[in-house]
């Protein structure tokens, strides 16, 4: 993945990839979003180069089904293009192409992974909030907030999660964080969220959070069931470490995600634990759908778009500017004089 133009990342990445045997997957619904076209820009030239006329057979696009550039592009190349639905947003995209069709290409049971997204779905839309994880989650973070807890913690206890710890950042601070409410009263609205995993964190962030500032609510998930068993040998039994012998990491890893959410109650830190039965398709499929929920729940409770992000719209027009897009030639003066006077 070109997840940033770091061009020494991208470098790096492209002398270690065959090219000749690479499909590359562009994804942008707009086809105008600057970081992902020029990446884009870059690998077409590279592979035009090795392949000739037949670099078009290595290129798939997800995008608009009607406008933008990249619709442009892919009709005019003839590559393979998959649809975006017009009403859904970037960081709710995982369960349409944007995310099903990379997941296919790895192996990933899409089926499966849409059996949990239709179980969560169900489930979320029971009116009784005692019924309703996603409703509980969105309320306890609300109120929360009002109470001055205004940085969310996502922390799983796995390694295969760690990465739903990132999409949570972007879903839940770009969705909450707003200025204006629905009624266009100020409000500047939404917690902070903070990725970590366990136990790893622990180690580096608890401290913080069982002696710092009383502002976080804490989300762990825990995982029960691990695809594999690995089991703490019987040596060094007569020191300090003999307690582990016979032990297994599963039992490790569970009983610190346990000591550390019991640690915290007793900072009387809030908490909550996400049980999973284990990490597969179905109920990966399940928790994310449930954040989505829960996402788009806290927006009804803070009166605010949860699905608008009109705070990042400003930086990208000032990067059109700096790059010299036309039609922002007047942004560039203006955005030339506040950098000015900033470094006076």
């Amino acid at each position: 993945f070109i997840d940033n133009i770091d061009p020494d990342q991208i470098n790096v990445l492209l002398n270690a990839l065959d090219l000749k045997k690479t499909l590359v997957n562009v994804i942008t619904k707009s086809g105008s979003t600057a970081e992902t076209m020029s990446a884009y820009m870059i690998v077409k030239e590279k592979m035009e180069k090795l392949l000739g006329a037949e670099y078009r057979k290595n290129f798939v696009a997800i995008t608009d089904a009607y406008t933008g550039v990249l619709r442009q592009l892919s009709e005019q190349e003839g590559y393979k293009a998959f649809v975006i639905p017009e009403n859904v947003g970037g960081r709710f995209s995982i369960f349409s192409p944007v995310g099903l069709v990379p997941l296919a290409l790895l192996g990933i049971d899409i089926d499966e992974l849409l059996g949990g997204v239709r179980a969560m779905d169900e489930h979320c839309k029971n009116p009784n909030i005692h019924e309703n994880i996603a409703a509980q989650n969105a309320l306890i973070h609300y109120l929360l907030d009002k109470k001055g807890k205004n940085i969310t913690v996502m922390m799983p206890y796995s390694g295969k999660l760690r990465y739903i710890s990132d999409w949570f950042v972007e879903l839940w601070a770009e969705s909450l964080g707003k200025e204006y409410d629905l009624d266009g009263n100020v409000v500047h609205t939404g917690q902070t969220p903070v990725r970590a995993v366990g136990a790893t964190d622990q180690h580096s962030q608890i401290q913080l959070y069982n002696e710092g500032p009383n502002d976080k609510i804490i989300n762990f998930i825990r995982v029960k069931e691990f695809d594999t068993e690995l089991k703490i040998p019987h040596i060094f039994e007569y020191t300090g470490i003999g307690y582990l012998c016979d032990k297994t990491i599963n039992n490790l890893i569970n009983a610190e995600a346990d000591a550390t959410r019991v640690a915290l109650t007793d900072y009387r830190r809030p908490n909550v634990t996400i049980t999973m039965p284990k990490v597969n398709a179905y109920y990966i499929g399940q928790l994310m759908y449930m954040l989505e929920m829960q996402t788009a729940i806290a927006g009804g409770l803070y009166n605010i778009n949860a699905f608008d992000q009109p705070g990042v719209e400003q930086a990208k027009n000032y990067t059109y500017a700096l790059m010299g897009r036309i039609g922002y030639e007047e942004s560039a003066r203006e955005l030339r004089e506040k950098m000015d006077a900033a470094t006076v």
